[in-house]
């Protein structure tokens, strides 16, 4: 014979994400704006150069361009609270920033490679190119830090 009490109520437990600007201050989310902006800077550096190898850094464009814009969606969800509604948003988030990591890695590789080969042919192009490897491995360092940080948290 089957109970009449109801059913215990199924909770799980909230989300420990800060709303407002504390979202900018709390470990694994405070990366987001640091990702932005260091993102921006080696998609804006490429595309102020003289490509010599267009598939080198046709890459390292693809990457960071897709990369900022998701990054951006991610940042926006956040805010709004619109990961509130799905269950696996941390999973999402942490699978998400580690193949980034990934892929930014083997952008800034080519950037570098691309710098190194453009040492010969232009002074000022190698001076950008200088700077968009070194925040490609910036960002590089943020993603991964930002993927083990949301894991582990």
């Amino acid at each position: 014979m089957a109970s009449r009490d109801p059913p215990p109520p199924t909770t799980h437990a909230p989300p420990d994400v800060p709303t407002g600007l504390t979202l900018f201050l709390t470990i694994p989310y405070a990366f987001f704006l640091p990702e932005l902006v260091f993102g921006f800077w080696v998609w804006i550096l490429v595309a102020s150069t003289q490509v010599a190898n267009p598939l080198l850094q046709g890459w390292v464009m693809y990457v960071s361009l897709t990369s900022f814009f998701f990054s951006l969606m991610f940042l926006l969800s956040y805010l709004f609270g619109f990961y509130k509604r799905y269950d696996f948003w941390k999973v999402l988030d942490s699978l998400y920033h580690g193949t980034t990591g990934i892929l930014y890695t083997s952008a800034a590789v080519l950037q570098a490679h691309a710098t190194i080969v453009s040492e010969t042919d232009d002074l000022k192009n190698y001076f950008i190119n200088t700077a968009a490897s070194f925040f490609a491995f910036i960002t590089t360092l943020l993603y991964v830090l930002h993927a083990f940080s949301i894991y582990y948290h």
